[in-house]
């Protein structure tokens, strides 16, 4: 196969990065219309996550949070998003990149995206390639079977569905 010079797997996750950007920045304007709530999960030790020491604890990797009722001072840039938040009555502002973002999900439509982390622009601009965070995650002992198993969930190559020569 050839190699993609122009990169269409990190343009099409900007574009729907593009996706959670604009929704969220409606939503800040006007408000959660209708039965839409969004469920977003993000790396919490991604760069440019801000959150107390206590939930970094509790969500050492992953965190999930949820945009429905009980949420306060949106605020949307170009880079990501702030949100106040209450866990277990205590409030909390958290500030979570778009790059830091894993998945978004609005059940009252069935709409979801996943994102690859890998995919997401640096700081500089630059981005990770795939070997490059591969070579990251094996270095922390996170390689996708592992992480799989953990969570439950199966891993399966697209490569196993392409026809061989």
């Amino acid at each position: 196969m050839a190699e993609d010079h122009m990169r269409y797997d990190i343009l099409a996750q900007e574009a729907l990065r593009g996706v959670v950007r604009k929704v969220l920045a409606e939503v800040s304007r006007t408000g959660l219309p209708g039965e839409h709530h969004f469920f977003i999960s993000f790396a919490t030790r991604a760069p440019g996550v801000r959150l107390s020491e206590k939930l970094l604890t509790q969500y050492d990797k992953e965190m999930t949070i949820v945009l429905q009722n009980q949420y306060w001072d949106l605020k949307v840039t170009e880079t990501g998003f702030e949100v106040g938040l209450s866990f277990d009555g205590i409030p909390e502002t958290l500030v979570i990149p778009f790059a830091a973002i894993k998945g978004f999900f609005d059940p009252s439509v069935q709409f979801g995206l996943q994102f690859d982390p890998a995919t997401a622009p640096r700081e500089d601009g630059s981005v990770e390639d795939e070997a490059d965070a591969k070579a990251e995650r094996a270095e922390r002992g996170e390689g996708e079977a592992e992480g799989a198993e953990q969570t439950g969930e199966k891993v399966v190559s697209l490569d196993a569905f392409r026809k061989k020569p």
